[in-house]
């Protein structure tokens, strides 16, 4: 069985909000840098809590942000 994979676009609406920092995200969404980079690098899934975040920190859908494949 195939392993899911989520990816996003985290890196690409940052620079289009601005060319906003991995830390400005951060702080914005109450989590740190290093998992923003995780993220970016698609190492790191995050928290339905942590997504719905960044998803508002871009006010976009969560959709816009992440894509679920199997």
């Amino acid at each position: 069985m195939a392993k899911a994979k989520i990816k996003n676009n985290v890196r690409k609406l940052r620079f289009e909000n601005g060319e906003m920092t991995q830390q400005e995200l951060a702080d914005r969404t109450k989590c740190t840098r290093q998992t923003i980079v995780a993220l970016e690098q698609e190492k790191y899934v995050p928290s339905l809590a942590l997504a719905f975040s960044i998803a508002r920190a871009f006010n976009v859908s969560l959709d816009d942000v992440f894509e679920y494949h199997e």
